[in-house]
């Protein structure tokens, strides 16, 4: 069976920055999704990087985690997409929907950026 590792850190801005490593299916989707629910800082960023890949169940946790941070007024972005990743977002019409970047430090980039401007 596969293992899916999660890295919390703190990100310069205070947002949770949550590595993910190994697959995120359903096999390993629990741990993960007990992950999220703790979360409770100002922005969530999720690097995808070392996912080899993700089925449904993963992608509809990746979706949840986006909506609640949506309804919390919660920053949220996905970094670091590996390719395999990516074809199942852009598969899926996700890649338009939720906020991707190529890195972390592009995502506080932005939301820096963001924050000065408004």
């Amino acid at each position: 069976m596969d293992k899916l590792e999660i890295r919390s850190a703190q990100s310069a801005s205070g947002a949770t920055v949550m590595s993910l490593i190994g697959p995120v299916t359903l096999n390993t989707l629990f741990e993960f999704q007990d992950a999220l629910r703790k979360e409770q800082s100002g922005g969530l960023i999720i690097v995808l990087t070392d996912v080899p890949y993700m089925d449904s169940a993963g992608l509809g946790a990746i979706l949840s985690a986006y909506a609640s941070c949506q309804r919390h007024k919660r920053k949220f972005a996905l970094a670091g997409i590996s390719e395999r990743v990516m074809a199942l977002l852009r598969m899926t019409k996700v890649d338009g929907l939720v906020p991707r970047y190529d890195t972390v430090e592009a995502v506080e980039k932005d939301w820096g950026a963001t924050a000065q401007s408004a």
